[in-house]
């Protein structure tokens, strides 16, 4: 039985994005202790990557499938950020903690702050740059399962898909008969990628099969659904945050093929709910979802003043 904690640390971007919060969440470095869980690591899909038995490669390797499945640009790994993600995980192994801040004087610090540690490991932040990171604590050791419980969190899955994005860097670091520290920093310098403006990609991807059928919210920090704790699955919709493409909802649905629609929590920029991100919006079913089930989502609205709608269905594990 695996014990989990995750916590966000919001995307910096400079030139055209002008404080943290932007495209990834906000600065909140706090963990929260999660419930216990027996969910196993994702299974060995068509076309996934094979365990390589290095949690920090596999890590990479599983955010890489999932972003290449959803329709954004797969990240270069570079070394640099490597170190950076490396560092920040044998900090919080040293000193138990899961932080996206350290503090000064402590075993193993690199630096306060995330662009602090990667100018520490010499990775250049040349304008226009962003930076984003994520961090698990897990007892399972497997990094598919950390980085598919990260893409699980919905503020988590934020920055993971961000189209923004070039490169990663990955880090992680075992306390023996204890947590698993996973790490993995995202980085563009001197430029971004992009969707191209009033663009959209959805998670679940369309015709996807195997989608969990629950989230226990209380795991994440931020919280998204604040007093409740295992919920549905999250679903969204994920735009371009390099020129602050706002995804506004006007209709986002999920309902069981040929039944009502779910009840749902919104989190979107407009309604206050969604962690100041703009660029990405998402409906969390406040029920888990039924087994072996297919479901059918549906979005309107607009992005970056473009209209866009949006109809495609997956099915539950």
């Amino acid at each position: 039985m695996e014990k989990w904690r995750l916590s966000l640390a919001g995307l910096a971007a400079a030139a055209l994005l002008t404080a943290c919060g932007g495209g990834g969440g906000s600065n909140d470095s706090s963990g929260v202790t999660g419930p216990t869980t027996t969910t196993p690591a994702p299974t060995q899909e068509a076309g996934a990557p094979t365990l390589t038995g290095n949690n920090a490669t596999d890590g990479f390797n599983w955010i890489n499938y999932r972003r290449a499945q959803v329709g954004v640009a797969v990240l270069a790994r570079n070394s640099r950020i490597d170190a950076a993600a490396q560092g920040h995980s044998d900090y919080q192994r040293l000193n138990n903690v899961i932080s996206h801040e350290q503090t000064q004087g402590n075993p193993g610090f690199t630096g306060v702050h995330l662009v602090d540690r990667l100018t520490a490991a010499s990775y250049a932040l040349n304008a226009p740059y962003a930076a984003g990171e994520v961090i698990s604590a897990t007892t399972n050791t497997s990094g598919f399962y950390q980085a598919e419980e990260l893409i699980t969190a919905i503020f988590h899955r934020y920055v993971i898909f961000d189209p923004i994005f070039r490169e990663i860097g990955a880090g992680s670091a075992t306390v023996s008969g204890g947590y698993t520290y996973f790490t993995a920093d995202f980085g563009a310098s001197g430029g971004y990628n992009t969707l191209g403006r009033g663009r959209i990609v959805t998670y679940p991807i369309g015709n996807q099969t195997g989608v969990p059928v629950n989230f226990f919210s209380d795991t994440e920090a931020p919280d998204p659904v604040p007093n409740q704790n295992q919920v549905g699955y999250p679903i969204s919709v994920h735009a371009d945050s390099s020129g602050n493409d706002t995804v506004a909802v006007q209709n986002f649905t999920v309902k069981p093929r040929g039944g009502a629609a779910l009840t749902t929590r919104l989190l979107s920029y407009a309604a206050g709910t969604n962690n100041n991100v703009r660029n990405a919006a998402a409906i969390i079913p406040l029920a888990p979802l039924a087994a072996n089930t297919t479901y059918d989502v549906s979005f309107s609205g607009t992005v970056a003043g473009t209209a866009v709608t949006r109809d495609w269905s997956f099915t539950t594990k």
